[in-house]
């Protein structure tokens, strides 16, 4: 769902599932450009993702004030560090709750607590509060990348950053069923390995039923009271909008604004609506194409060639010699239809990226796989991801999976070009993972009249605008901005972090700037490898 601000640092937040086919790791991709090193290329580029996929595609031939001075008293204890990235003073530290937070004994897990002081001398006493994706992404892990971010905000307020249970270094809960530097075959095989899945869970020093969501938002405001705070401002990021949401419900007199971004309300199923909205944002690609006179020109027919291409990986996967674009050495991978669906889905969450989808899909009708497996292998990347697979699993498998059935499988991805299979690939851990207990009216809407900002890219093949207008319905003091031309991510965009402070420092959505995204659109299509018409 699943998961992103400036270049690709930001937009790596935003997405929440791994593209690389056989490991699905969230409800949203979460691509990381710019691995490969390579001689520089000119392109018109309409933003820096794009020179490292153009390159990946051309390689085929001082201390900052104390948070405590004058501000919260706080319990927990905070030391002095330096965040990665951003190269900003910061204060980090661990708070530990009981993993069992009802029985009150056992184990105890150490949450990762970041705190970046306001640069205010005299800042507000409501900190800003980043709840990730995936789920399984950990906040404390990406507080180097959002700071610049949420710049705007930072000027008057502390950011808080804490790793939810089972997420970055509060015991994560990791599991890589496949290494993400295996060799290309292993990587584009789809085959579902339950062995290293069952691995994983009896590897684990945890209780697994107990990393849910709403044992985590519990586990938050307990973080809250250390700290010192009376209220926070959340902000949650895709799949962090339903643990938003939740806390919400069960700490309202803690919330005194909230911004939704990527919305993912309680009516959500990972990932049963996956191939319905993936459908939706693969057509309106489609449809862009055909409007734009270049993109028409240069890819005739796409749509019913990409179809073509489907119906014949449905009947027979394609084997194919390409050159691994990380290390140049030719490699055999097989090609179906499963691992074809997942890296072109994982590819839309960002519009740059998508204006390189009909080029990509152009080459493969012809054959040629290999701008396919330099875009998948420039946006999986080449590092570790901040991704915790078995915590994913403890949220959906609790919170998603008994909900759906295979009837509603079948009818939600009928006809649709993802189809049933990854779905039912990405549930089948499920069957034996164990499973926590919820409140019965968990999956009731969350009602509230706390102000509540909801953001929307038009172009989301998870999130869509549709399900930010749903969680509306009950959030009487809302507001919903939806952006033109932008994807699971709207913080890229200038007057969106200005609106979001705007919000924050007057806790209300009267006024808003009612103007921000006019003008934005799609990014021009490549109709070559050295970019779009001028």
């Amino acid at each position: 769902m699943g998961l992103p601000g400036d270049g690709p640092c930001y937009r790596a937040i935003q997405t929440d599932a791994r593209v690389a086919p056989g490991r699905w790791e969230g409800g949203s991709a979460w691509p990381r450009p710019g691995v490969i090193r390579l001689e520089p290329v000119r392109t018109p580029s309409t933003s820096r993702l794009l020179p490292a996929l153009l390159c990946a595609l051309l390689s085929l031939t001082s201390c900052t004030r104390g948070a405590g001075a004058s501000g919260p008293s706080r319990k927990a204890v905070l030391k002095p560090c330096r965040l990665e990235v951003a190269g900003r003073q910061a204060l980090c530290g661990t708070h530990e709750v009981w993993e069992d937070r009802a029985a009150k004994q056992g184990r105890k897990v150490p949450l990762k607590v970041v705190v970046v002081p306001a640069l205010a001398s005299s800042p507000e006493p409501d900190p800003v509060v980043l709840l990730a994706g995936g789920p399984g992404q950990g906040a404390a892990k990406l507080a180097g990348h959002m700071v610049p971010v949420l710049e705007r905000l930072h000027r008057n307020r502390d950011l808080v950053f804490v790793d939810q249970r089972g997420t970055g270094d509060s015991r994560p809960l990791e599991c890589e069923p496949v290494p993400h530097d295996a060799p290309l075959a292993e990587q584009f095989d789809d085959t579902y390995r339950e062995e290293a899945y069952r691995k994983c869970l009896a590897g684990y020093d945890a209780d697994v039923r107990l990393y849910t969501t709403p044992i985590a938002m519990d586990d938050l405001d307990e973080v809250r009271e250390a700290l010192g705070y009376e209220k926070l401002n959340l902000y949650g990021v895709s799949y962090g909008t339903r643990a938003a949401l939740v806390y919400l419900r069960q700490h309202p007199e803690r919330v005194r604004t909230v911004m939704l971004e990527g919305v993912a309300p309680m009516s959500l199923l990972l990932p049963l609506n996956v191939a319905r909205d993936s459908q939706r944002a693969l057509d309106l690609l489609f449809t862009h194409c055909e409007q734009d006179a270049a993109c028409a020109k240069r890819y005739p027919e796409l749509r019913g060639r990409f179809a073509s291409l489907l119906a014949q990986l449905l009947e027979e996967p394609v084997r194919t010699r390409v050159e691994n674009p990380l290390t140049g050495v030719p490699e055999e991978i097989t090609l179906s239809h499963t691992t074809f669906v997942a890296v072109l889905r994982g590819v839309l969450y960002m519009p740059e990226a998508t204006s390189l989808v009909p080029l990509v899909l152009d080459r493969a009708t012809q054959g040629d796989w290999r701008p396919l497996v330099a875009i998948q292998q420039n946006l999986s990347g080449g590092a570790n991801p901040n991704m915790s697979q078995g915590m994913f699993l403890s949220v959906v498998c609790t919170e998603d999976a008994p909900l759906i059935s295979d009837e509603a499988i079948t009818r939600e991805s009928k006809g649709s070009w993802l189809g049933e299979t990854m779905l039912r690939t990405m549930l089948k851990p499920c069957g034996f993972w164990p499973r926590g207990e919820l409140p019965k009216d968990y999956r009731e809407p969350v009602k509230s009249d706390v102000p509540v900002l909801l953001l929307s890219g038009e172009l989301d093949p998870v999130t869509p605008p549709s399900w930010a207008e749903e969680a509306k319905r009950t959030l009487t003091n809302s507001r919903h901005v939806v952006l033109p031309g932008v994807g699971h991510g709207t913080s890229s965009i200038g007057c969106v972090r200005a609106m979001m402070a705007d919000f924050v420092d007057r806790a209300s959505v009267e006024g808003l700037e009612s103007k921000c995204g006019e003008g934005l659109k799609r990014p021009p299509f490549f109709t070559s490898f050295a970019g779009p018409v001028p």
